[in-house]
């Protein structure tokens, strides 16, 4: 971990995973951030690589168009050198990394990004994501397919469609140019800090703490506060009036910051028993992100597998709501059919009548109804009989109604 007065950088490797597979760096002009990719088949190695070939860049530069095609040319080189690692060291075959990275000039940016790490923009106030993700639920998103809800807990979520390493010779890479003014504060960070803290809280964060290094460490805290499943690496960079660099020593952390060691990794960290009480959901083994050819194809085959899923969730959906109608129907038919088969003396239009059911209703559904009305006026009864047949009186069977009815009878006189 290291500061300048204008930026910081930090990187942590999280709860759970035993070796930090992101990178950071911040320099006098360039900012970075990588994102390793592959597991234990060496994630911490290309993003390593990919930085510190990127940070070759990180010098003066006449206007920002030459930052521009310099830092997107650093993102080239570092493919190459990435592909050059995996044909020497097959046992990384499929390792690849992430990148966002910013060169500043002056009072603009140059900016080169692939995969989905993120680069923020906190000004006035206000956050906004400056990059798109290059994954295949962002591609869901863009399309109208789900929503960013949605994508949030999609089974996809890990793949990702763009990066850097042996499965492209030529990655397409986003670049763009921004203005920036005194007050911006920009950052970069890796999703183990986008996936697990909220927009709004980053947002307050960057409003409130002063300095960068302040800044970036309490976000790293607040992604562990919040189980920190993956690695999580923050750069923040503050925008002021000298438009210059800073003058401080090029900070590399996490995997950048490390010797490169080329052999596998093959374990995890274990689940602290703490963070799996206080983080039962967030503190499970984050799922590795892997790539996943962008070709138009394989993308439809995806999209049509995802529809799939949907239909397979929407049947099994149906068939649940099915049973549990049939269920509360065949439960509401049963209790029914047991009211059914109770009877009870009482009083109909002033005469003594058999009511076949439960003297109770449930809102506007009666559960008895008149079995068999008599001759016998309610009148003509003596008067402890009257209140009896008044309040109804139960009778254990039809035979037993019957009876009472006859005892009614011979005392009215009948």
């Amino acid at each position: 971990m290291a500061t300048t007065p204008t930026s910081a950088a930090v990187s942590h490797v999280g709860k759970i995973r035993a070796n930090n597979q992101d990178s950071g760096y911040a320099g006098a002009h360039l900012f970075v951030v990588a994102d390793g990719m592959g597991g234990h088949a060496g994630g911490d190695v290309a993003s390593a690589i990919a930085t510190k070939r990127i940070a070759e860049a990180d010098t003066e530069y006449p206007s920002v168009r030459d930052a521009e095609f310099a830092l997107q040319q650093a993102l080239i080189a570092a493919n190459s050198i990435l592909a050059e690692t995996v044909f020497e060291h097959s046992e990384l075959t499929g390792m690849g990394t992430t990148v966002s990275g910013i060169l500043r000039v002056g009072n603009q940016l140059a900016l080169a990004h692939i995969g989905d790490s993120r680069i923020y923009r906190f000004r006035d106030g206000e956050l906004t994501q400056i990059t798109a993700d290059h994954t295949f639920v962002q591609r869901l998103v863009d399309s109208g397919r789900i929503t960013a809800e949605e994508a949030a807990v999609h089974p996809r979520r890990s793949v990702l469609m763009r990066v850097l390493g042996d499965v492209d010779a030529s990655p397409e890479i986003d670049t763009g140019i921004f203005d920036t003014k005194p007050g911006d504060r920009w950052m970069l960070c890796s999703d183990g800090l986008s996936s697990y803290v909220a927009d709004e809280k980053m947002s307050s964060i960057l409003a409130t703490v002063r300095t960068a290094q302040g800044a970036a460490d309490r976000l790293v805290k607040e992604s562990l506060d919040h189980g920190a499943p993956d690695n999580v690496t923050v750069v923040l960079v503050d925008i002021d009036d000298s438009g210059g660099a800073s003058g401080i020593a090029p900070t590399f952390v996490g995997s950048a910051a490390m010797p490169l060691s080329y052999e596998n990794d093959t374990s995890r960290r274990p689940i602290r028993l703490p963070t799996l009480l206080l983080h039962p959901l967030k503190a499970t083994q984050p799922e590795d992100s892997h790539f996943e050819p962008e070709g138009e194809g394989y993308l439809e085959e995806l999209i049509e597998e995802d529809r799939k899923r949907a239909r397979r969730r929407r049947l099994v959906w149906l068939i649940v709501l099915v049973l549990a109608v049939a269920a509360i129907v065949g439960g509401a038919l049963g209790a029914y059919a047991w009211t059914q088969s109770h009877y009870y003396v009482g009083e109909s239009h002033g005469r003594v009548a058999i009511y076949q059911g439960v003297q109770q209703n449930i809102g506007p559904i009666h559960l008895s109804s008149v079995y068999q009305s008599t001759q016998i006026k309610v009148s003509s009864l003596p008067a402890y009989q009257q209140e009896s047949v008044a309040a109804t009186i139960n009778a254990e069977s039809l035979r037993n109604a019957l009876d009472i009815v006859d005892r009614l009878s011979a005392a009215a006189g009948g």
